[in-house]
């Protein structure tokens, strides 16, 4: 690719090249000050911003949702060090691309002694043999590479690589933010539009809520809209803007960091009691395409894990929820799932079952397994008897309230309680009637 810092439709005022672009390339910031958002990240006296207005920009990758600022951010690094530039996208570059930028990166560093910056968009792209390749030249300081990416760093780069990057994390931008970009191309004459029609507050505020976070969607529907409304004689009213935006599409990908954020979001507001928040959830993940079947499998682990005997029928409510699902399937078993979830939101909550079980496996872990008493072991095979397998068994149902009298756990353990109900639904039932049958309590 060219060493260009902006292509001729970001450098070329209202020329040819610049008219043809998108209104989101043309709007591109050229310099740090004019970048909008991030703070986090490039507020005065950060790592970042200190390492970007230094001139001796590290090896990073920039993380975040699409639309945010990355390859912006890349491009600023490069123009403020006054390197040269080269970018790549690992959804067309294989290992030659990488080869020759390499190459021509020793060559310039060799030749008049000038560092660059390698941009490699998408770089969860790579598979591990390809990001390897990368290692050598950017620990010798050939490139300074950085890496963007919509997916976890940690998930899809390998850990060489990420050892040799500082990760920056980027944030969707907020209504205010997008708001900005708006006005700000609209007022620009060489740049934005020659002669744009009036805009309402109500279309710009629509385009800045609607978008997502995203910049480039913004400035896109920005720009259709005012070519309609250019086309029409009038203006860019709040309609205008809703069919240039049209529906967007939610920021979903069900094969990576939403998917898991999601689910956990889901099951923490479930858990939380909040119905109004778990049906949010839930509309988030069928919207975006989430597999409804693993939704359901979640629903049926929470039951248990965090509603328990506080409402033994939660189980039966996710469990018929997880079968509507296979026999009816989408769109109508969204219906059956909204149902299961609200259910589970609203359900006395407890987790002593799951509690219990964890503490009996600690203490396994600890002491080792024991067996249980003679009197409890099988007693079906020919010669049981002689070993003592069975003999002394007591049946709870000759007892009353056909609970047994006699020792349960293994030798030893008759002071171990695991199993601790609370005072939540139908468990507190259950506590009541565990304090008056068992004899250890």
């Amino acid at each position: 690719m060219s060493e260009q810092l902006f292509d001729d439709a970001g450098r070329r005022g209202r020329g040819p090249a610049s008219a043809a672009a998108p209104l989101a390339v043309r709007m591109r910031p050229r310099a740090l000050g004019a970048l909008v958002g991030q703070g986090h990240l490039l507020a005065a006296g950060s790592a970042l911003r200190t390492a970007i207005e230094s001139g001796n920009p590290h090896s990073m990758i920039l993380y975040g949702p699409p639309g945010t600022g990355k390859t912006t951010l890349a491009r600023i690094v490069a123009s403020t060090a006054d390197w040269a530039f080269e970018e790549e996208s690992a959804v067309n570059a294989g290992r030659a691309e990488v080869r020759a930028v390499l190459a021509r990166a020793r060559e310039r560093l060799a030749g008049s002694g000038r560092r660059t910056v390698f941009f490699l968009d998408e770089i969860h792209r790579f598979n591990k043999g390809q990001q390897d390749a990368l290692l050598p030249a950017v620990e010798d300081g050939t490139v300074t590479l950085i890496g963007a990416t919509t997916e976890n760093p940690y998930f899809e780069v390998n850990s060489a690589l990420l050892s040799r990057c500082q990760i920056y994390e980027l944030k969707a931008l907020d209504s205010p933010q997008l708001e900005q970009l708006l006005h700000e191309a609209l007022a620009d004459r060489e740049r934005g539009f020659d002669d744009p029609p009036e805009v309402s507050d109500d279309a710009v505020r629509h385009l800045a809520t609607r978008c997502g976070g995203d910049a480039r969607t913004a400035l896109g529907a920005l720009e259709r809209a005012v070519e309609t409304a250019r086309a029409a004689g009038g203006a860019v009213d709040l309609q205008r803007a809703e069919d240039a935006l049209q529906r967007k599409a939610v920021g979903y990908d069900r094969e990576g960091d939403r998917h898991y954020d999601f689910i956990s979001a889901w099951i923490k507001a479930t858990r939380g009691s909040d119905a109004d928040a778990s049906l949010y959830y839930l509309a988030a993940m069928l919207e975006g395409g989430e597999d409804p079947r693993f939704i359901a499998r979640r629903m049926v682990i929470l039951a248990s894990e965090d509603v328990g005997n506080a409402d033994p029928q939660a189980l039966l409510v996710a469990t018929a929820a997880a079968a509507a699902v296979d026999r009816v399937g989408l769109p109508e078993c969204r219906i059956n799932l909204a149902q299961a979830a609200t259910y589970l939101a609203l359900a006395p909550k407890s987790n002593a079952s799951y509690a219990g079980l964890n503490r009996a496996a600690a203490h396994l872990r600890e002491h080792g397994l024991q067996d249980p008493p003679a009197a409890l072991r099988d007693s079906s095979y020919a010669g049981a008897a002689k070993l003592g397998r069975g003999v002394g068994y007591q049946y709870p149902h000759e007892h009353p309230d056909a609970v047994s009298p006699q020792p349960l756990l293994p030798e030893g353990l008759g002071d171990e309680r695991f199993f601790e109900a609370t005072d939540r639904g139908w468990e507190a039932e259950a506590s009541a009637r565990l304090a008056r049958i068992s004899p250890r309590r």
